[in-house]
């Protein structure tokens, strides 16, 4: 099914650019007055990345066991 296809890859781009984005928070430096950037920003960031790949793993596995999609590779016993 190619739809399925079209969601677990933005989902995974939705999972990259929330990593990006913790990041990118972890990398910014002080501000010019001394004070430190705002706390909290990178583990919002981070909790997204979880919840998304959580929601990921379940949609796949729901997916799996409704028919939608089919696993594929090495065949049991080979």
């Amino acid at each position: 099914m190619p739809v399925m296809k079209i969601l677990v890859a933005i989902a995974f781009i939705a999972i990259l650019a929330s990593l990006a984005s913790a990041l990118m928070y972890m990398m910014r430096a002080p501000r010019e007055d001394g004070a430190p950037p705002p706390k909290g920003n990178m583990a919002t960031a981070l909790a997204l990345r979880v919840g998304l790949s959580i929601v990921l793993f379940v949609c796949v596995l729901i997916s799996w066991k409704m028919g939608w999609i089919q696993p594929t590779g090495i065949p049991p016993g080979a």
